[in-house]
């Protein structure tokens, strides 16, 4: 309190922060329930108002001036001293800054609290409880653990006592029936690498040794394997369905459940064939391939390798998704272990390491890509680089490590002026090279902060790519791109704000563009750009198109199962069904009848029941 000329104390100006406070809890807390995709948007508010708080404070709250600047100081050596006692996913969150971003409106309700509630106390027992309050508002987040964020960035907090999935799956590993353990391979010296003519390379790094299979292993799964689902996002890496028609009246003919079972954790889809279901995952220090029985969901065997990567943001385990390929399976983990497996028992046919061939450094969410399997090679992208390895032998065959800036996607084979070629998306922009032997076809510039999903190619043969920055997606870009006598051209035709994916990949359909534009579905056309409709709410969730029957087969960030009408006219839900709980960014896959979703803690097989069958 302020005294007056005649030495009265005058009450404390409480409204103003009182007022503040609700306003910046509503923008925090309420906004992010209310409309997700303005959560961003919230969370600003919330910092305006953490200002007016402050000014508040310091100029119109009538609090002594003592108690007024000693709590300012004290709180900024309380937030300053309190990340040793903190878990470490709560340290590291949102880049390390989650505990001082988020900290701040339990400070802002300490101060308002303490003002209402001290003003009857002694002038000691005021600064007592001030101070209690400021480490009580700090202090209560070293209780809690982060389980990672959502898309919009919302931490996803638990108490740290609290065992997380990943834990009880651990806790119940005697009932989980145990792989044969892979006989260990033969080391033996790895023919040289090959690097692309262009764009140069940097110094040699040492290549890790190729490692055939021990000739001890079970008979492999024959080449002629069946497949239906080949891995990351089908067989065209486009999450296109066609020669499929599902029933959608879900309120009669819901999706039935075949079988539910803890996984874990990790952002793989699966690759599907001969009965068998292949995702990665992790447990404890062990980067695990797992087989499971399509029918049962039953465990047939479990690759491990001893790696684990974790950040706080997106949490542990792999992010790529197997590939299936000739009776083998083929992987990259999370800290750039390249594996090929046989299909039927799991035995190492060999294993390299990405980040050793490419000289490419973990990246912030661990390495993210799916294999792509291309004319006797196997191919990964490491954080902007790109390796080929033999299918049979793992022989290096080219590597590219000049970095193309960061990167999160896969590469993607198109075939653009009539010519196959492998493209992948960085923060530069697009880079193209010859499968065979990774020399440059061309490139184009589109900086972004990073890039994370795949490209598309129009009916007509133009590219489609996206580009994002911290705040999320940021647009869409039409391409054309040719090849004539005097090489490789390619400008942009138009760029569009109409459809914004972030981390969600989106489909071409007659043409037309779907996909997420933050949490919410919108639909481009693809001549010009402009948006045809946006509309439901699903998160940062994924989706896959059936194209014979113009439906969007939707995955939502919670777990939700929804169907869309992939037509122009309107936004149009037909059913909605509530597949899973938490957080999902796995991609779905549909393999006959049979859809498979996951996400880091458990896996769900569905029955779909199909039109006309």
């Amino acid at each position: 309190m302020t005294l007056t000329r005649k030495g009265e104390r005058l009450p404390l100006r409480l409204w103003p922060g009182v007022v503040a406070v609700v306003l910046q809890w509503i923008g925090w807390f309420g906004v992010p329930i209310v409309a997700p995709e303005s959560t961003v948007y919230g969370m600003i508010g919330g910092l305006v108002f953490a200002l007016v708080v402050l000014v508040w404070w310091a100029f119109f709250s009538r609090v002594p001036h003592f108690e007024r600047w000693g709590a300012i100081v004290f709180m900024i050596v309380a937030v300053a001293a309190t990340p040793p006692i903190l878990h470490e996913s709560i340290v590291g969150g949102l880049m390390g800054m989650m505990f001082r971003f988020f900290v701040i409106p339990g400070l802002c309700l300490a101060l308002v609290v303490w003002a209402v509630v001290s003003r009857s106390l002694s002038v000691g027992a005021r600064r007592v409880a001030l101070a209690a309050v400021i480490l009580a508002a700090c202090g209560f987040w070293a209780l809690l653990r982060t389980d990672g964020i959502t898309g919009e960035a919302r931490p996803q907090l638990a108490w740290r006592w609290k065992k997380t999935p990943e834990q009880q799956l651990l806790a119940r590993g005697g009932a989980e029936p145990v792989a044969s353990p892979t006989p260990l391979p033969t080391v033996v010296p790895a023919p040289a690498l090959k690097e692309t003519p262009e764009p140069k390379s940097g110094s040699d790094a040492p290549a890790s040794a190729a490692k055939p299979a021990s000739p001890k292993t079970a008979t492999r799964m024959p080449v002629d394997s069946h497949i239906d689902w080949p891995g990351f996002r089908g067989p065209h890496r486009d999450s296109i369905i066609t020669g499929a028609r599902i029933l959608t009246d879900w309120a009669s003919s819901p999706p039935v459940q075949l079988w539910r079972r803890p996984v874990g954790p990790g952002w793989s889809s699966f690759a599907v064939g001969n009965g068998l279901v292949y995702t990665q995952e992790q447990r404890g220090d062990f980067e695990v391939v797992a087989c499971y029985n399509e029918t049962t969901g039953n465990p047939v065997w479990m690759h491990r390798d001893a790696a684990r990567f974790y950040e706080s943001n997106g949490g542990a385990g792999p992010r790529g998704t197997p590939a299936f390929h000739g009776g083998r399976i083929y992987t990259l983990g999370a800290t750039g272990i390249v594996n090929s497996l046989d299909a039927g028992n799991g035995a190492v046919i060999w294993t390299r390491n990405a980040a050793s061939d490419t000289g490419a450094k973990v990246p912030g969410w661990g390495f993210s890509s799916s294999p792509l399997v291309v004319d006797g090679l196997v191919m990964v992208a490491a954080s902007g680089r790109l390796a080929a390895y033999d299918l049979s032998t793992g022989a290096p065959r080219w590597v590219m490590k000049e970095s193309e800036g960061g990167s999160y996607s896969s590469p993607h084979l198109v075939t653009l002026g009539g010519v196959e070629q492998v493209l992948l998306m960085s923060a530069l922009g697009a880079t193209s090279v010859a499968p065979s032997d990774g020399r440059l076809l061309w490139k184009y510039s589109w900086p972004s902060d990073t890039r994370v999903m795949q490209p598309a190619v129009t009916a007509d043969g133009d590219l489609l790519m996206t580009a994002g920055d911290a705040m999320g997606g940021s647009g869409i870009r039409r391409i054309k791109v040719a090849h004539g006598p005097a090489g490789w051209t390619s400008e942009e035709r138009w760029t569009s704000a109409g459809l914004k994916p972030n981390f969600n990949d989106f489909v071409i359909h007659n043409g037309h563009a779907y996909g997420f534009d933050g949490s919410i579905l919108a639909c481009i056309d693809l001549q010009d750009g402009k948006r045809k409709w946006k509309g439901g709410r699903y998160g940062n969730g994924q989706l896959i198109l059936l194209a014979d029957q113009d439906l969007l087969l939707v995955l939502s960030e919670e777990g939700e199962l929804a169907l869309v009408a992939a037509t122009p006219g309107q936004f149009t839900e037909i059913a909605r069904f509530k597949a899973m709980d938490d957080k999902t960014w796995n991609h779905p896959v549909l393999a006959g009848d049979t859809l498979l979703v996951r996400n880091g803690q458990e896996m769900v097989a569905f029955r779909l029941s199909l039109a006309g069958g």
